[in-house]
């Protein structure tokens, strides 16, 4: 989950990751992700800025005035098995931009649910080596 040159053949939804930073991943790596939504191409740049492995890691990201906040942990469940939850903030800022974030939230809000639920997917396909 963390391998993010590894990322485009895991995760469906992204199409292409640039990593901005040298060395493994850590508090301060960057990256730019571009994902599909919408029905067009989007890119993203986001850091990290918490990594406590193998436990947790904290993504952000900044944009059209909202700071995106993207939590993982990973909780043992028993000898052999591993729960992934993952939660997802965003939050508008104030002025203009933070007024058309928070009025067209709920349309975005939907999107993002679906792209996180089909992260988790493919994580878990991934991890327990199941077909789709």
């Amino acid at each position: 989950m963390t391998d993010l040159r590894g990322m485009e053949r895991l995760l469906s939804g992204v199409t292409r990751v640039d990593v901005l930073t040298a060395g493994g991943f850590d508090v301060g790596t960057r990256w730019r992700e571009t994902r599909r939504m919408f029905g067009k191409e989007a890119t993203e740049e986001m850091w990290v800025t918490a990594c406590e492995p193998p436990e947790r890691y904290v993504v952000e990201a900044e944009s059209h005035g909202t700071r995106y906040v993207s939590e993982w942990r990973l909780l043992a469940d028993g000898p052999t098995a591993t729960t992934v939850r993952m939660t997802f903030t965003g939050v508008a800022s104030g002025g203009v931009t933070g007024l058309l974030a928070k009025v067209l939230g709920g349309v975005g809000a939907r999107a993002v649910s679906k792209a996180v639920a089909r992260d988790l997917d493919d994580v878990a396909v991934a991890v327990e080596g199941r077909s789709r």
